[in-house]
């Protein structure tokens, strides 16, 4: 069975960047490949890099508001290439209207701040179906 690939990276000016690390580091011990992005990313540059990297699911950390401005824009850059990249947010500023609001427009899933780390990694491989 091959690895699950991620791509985790925060959209716009977000850089609060240790939450996106620790995830990283959980997915990667529980032996997932992942591919990070890094701070300071528009959505044109992760679908890029998830085509290049062949990534299974794309992760959004979010610890600043700014990724409500540039999810609807990274989920209509992946429908326009007709691309099957399941998008999961997360991060300690999603809350419960936001999680249900971003699923409503497309997001695979929104983890909030009381997520596990068993449900980050059950939820990740559910979305790859590698």
């Amino acid at each position: 069975m091959a690895a699950v690939r991620v791509l985790i990276g925060m959209l716009g000016m977000d850089q609060h960047e240790v939450g996106a690390l620790a995830v990283a580091r959980l997915l990667r011990d529980a032996g997932m490949e992942v591919i990070y992005a890094g701070r300071f990313n528009l959505p044109a540059s992760l679908v890029k890099a998830a085509v290049e990297e062949a990534a299974h699911v794309i992760g959004i950390s979010c610890h600043s508001w700014e990724y409500l401005y540039y999810v609807d824009e990274l989920l209509e850059l992946l429908r326009a290439q007709d691309l099957n990249i399941p998008v999961v947010v997360g991060g300690s500023v999603v809350t419960a209207d936001d999680a249900r609001k971003l699923v409503a427009k497309g997001v695979a899933a929104a983890l909030g701040p009381t997520v596990t780390r068993e449900d980050i990694v059950a939820t990740i491989r559910r979305l790859a179906s590698v």
